[in-house]
């Protein structure tokens, strides 16, 4: 009896192996595909089905000149896919009574020596930072901070407030709360406000309220040089910051600190944990308590594109072939990240790539062929 009943189980088990071993040649046959096609060094890629399943892949390599291939856990440096997690922090914080988004930013910060020369300093709340509507400047995108790029990050240490300084004293953009400009600089004051009303260094506050509870154990905040295992990225010769196109040393160790992208991102992943955080996080399941309508209200990106919004750290497509497609893609030096929620199919699809060729300087179409792809892999799964 016990042996039929061990035979039984393990054909249970064999029977849902076999459509995620499946699923996964599915998935790693798209993604060789594209990886033939666009040449790029590696990728990983991952789906969420509506049931939580996940089904991931890897191509080509993690390290060129080692011959190291990828894997589905090679990490990569998520960019600003980390704003999804910093946004949800703060709605965490609102739903303990520890801040409202109707704070004002003076309420938390306007003691600091650099306060006052801020952009629209009195009028900013915690809200204009979650949606980019603040109207101050984004410091990635100045010519002084790529100027400075190189001393920033080969010290041992960083200070976020080093950030603040390259915005304080310009104009603003617009008025507080006018108008939608994208602002890295605007995230780095909420790692500081995060820091300020919890009392722990922002990534903590992310790690003991979302990655910790969630299991998300392949993300890591990206504040150092030296992380386990990521993969090594390429840039083009030619770029602005002036890093070598392979931008790690023999041994894998980043050759700039990735600890100055802040709370403007700040953490490696992999495809696997993204796609399990969107899934869960649109989902309506990555917290305790209601959260999805705070952080799908979004708002207007452009008036010429009125199927855009930006809410609390998301992007909201509201109308596209694939219906309504929440997320937030992410690059950063020698690195791109895309996440997405097919809201209306119930899947998630993530990937990585471990350069920006091409990407960077928008030459090449690889990034949305690459979601496209994966998007209807995803929804034919389901089908």
């Amino acid at each position: 009896m016990r042996r039929r009943l061990l035979l039984a189980c393990a054909l249970a088990l064999a029977c849902v192996a076999a459509p995620v071993a499946a699923q996964e040649a599915q998935l790693a046959s798209v993604l060789g595909e594209v990886h033939e096609r666009y040449g790029f060094p590696g990728a990983t890629a991952a789906i969420a089905l509506p049931d939580g399943t996940v089904v991931t892949a890897a191509t080509g390599l993690a390290d060129v000149e080692a011959g190291r291939a990828m894997t589905p856990e090679t990490p990569m440096l998520a960019a600003s896919i980390g704003k999804s997690f910093v946004a949800a922090a703060v709605l965490a914080l609102e739903t303990e009574g520890r801040l409202s988004r109707d704070d004002l930013l003076s309420d938390h910060l306007g003691d600091r020596p650099w306060f006052d020369a801020l952009p629209n300093s009195e009028a900013i709340t915690v809200d204009h930072l979650l949606h980019h509507t603040s109207g101050l400047p984004d410091h990635v995108h100045m010519s002084e901070f790529q100027q400075a790029w190189e001393g920033l990050v080969s010290g041992s240490t960083f200070d976020a407030e080093d950030l603040i300084g390259f915005v304080a004293g310009r104009e603003p953009l617009f008025e507080a709360g006018q108008a939608w400009q994208y602002s890295d600089t605007g995230y780095v004051l909420l790692g500081l406000v995060i820091e300020e009303v919890t009392g722990q260094g922002w990534h903590d506050a992310v790690r003991t309220r979302l990655l910790d509870p969630l299991a998300l154990n392949g993300t890591v905040p990206s504040d150092r040089p030296d992380l386990p295992g990521l993969a090594v990225g390429y840039v083009d010769r030619d770029n602005p910051f002036g890093l070598p196109a392979r931008t790690a040393d023999g041994e894998g160790r980043l050759l700039w600190n990735p600890a100055v992208e802040s709370a403007g991102g700040g953490f490696a992943s992999t495809s696997a944990d993204l796609v399990r955080w969107g899934h869960l996080l649109f989902g309506g399941e990555a917290m305790e308590g209601p959260y999805l309508d705070r952080l799908l209200d979004g708002v207007p990106v452009d008036a010429e594109a009125p199927g855009i919004h930006y809410g609390a750290g998301v992007a909201i497509y509201a109308d596209t072939p694939r219906g309504p497609v929440y997320g937030h893609g992410g690059w950063i030096p020698a690195y791109v990240s895309s996440l997405r929620h097919y809201a209306a199919h119930g899947v998630t699809v993530a990937f990585q790539i471990n350069t920006d060729v091409g990407i960077a300087d928008d030459t090449s179409d690889l990034v949305p062929a690459l979601e496209a792809a994966l998007a209807d892999l995803a929804i034919s799964l389901i089908r």
